[in-house]
């Protein structure tokens, strides 16, 4: 009985998770898609990635999907970056930034932070539509060097991205 209120409690606190993400990046009116299509519904990211109190909550319900052999975070640029880095802080996980193209200044790295070569990486990414720039990342992640699965932890962020 004990575990099945523990369970519940979880799924409880899931829904209210999602409900309040919800409520706070879904909005209407007409947006232009990347694709070019038109949307009268939108998703604002930044509406829930810029309010401190829900930032941590999503964050601190993905840390523990993390898998265990983990050396390093990756976000790409922008959106993902402050999940990525909150959950850095709670995981103790070092964190890389990864930019679509690298700069032809500065480090001039598609990759800033910690050195990924031959380390196991998680992708981090808030907002994920046709996974087109997260694809195109993970390749640019492994020519550099790094290690990605892209299996790790996918059925165990669905369950989080899907509140049943």
């Amino acid at each position: 009985m004990i575990r099945k209120r523990q369970r519940n409690t979880c799924v409880n606190e899931r829904l209210d998770l999602a409900r309040r993400i919800y409520e706070a990046a879904h909005i209407v009116g007409s947006f232009k898609l990347r694709s070019g299509i038109t949307s009268h519904e939108y998703f604002d990211k930044y509406r829930f990635e810029s309010d401190p109190d829900l930032l941590f909550k999503v964050t601190f319900a993905l840390k523990d999907l993390v898998p265990a052999d983990v050396e390093l975070l990756a976000s790409l640029e922008l959106g993902g970056i402050p999940i990525a880095t909150l959950l850095g802080q709670l995981t103790r996980l070092p964190v890389v930034f990864v930019r679509k193209r690298a700069k032809d200044y500065g480090t001039c790295r598609q990759a800033e932070g910690a050195d990924i070569s031959r380390k196991r990486i998680v992708v981090i990414e808030d907002i994920i539509t046709s996974g087109g720039q997260i694809l195109e990342s993970v390749e640019s992640l492994r020519a550099l060097g790094a290690v990605v699965d892209g299996n790790a932890g996918a059925r165990r962020s669905a369950i989080l991205a899907r509140p049943s």
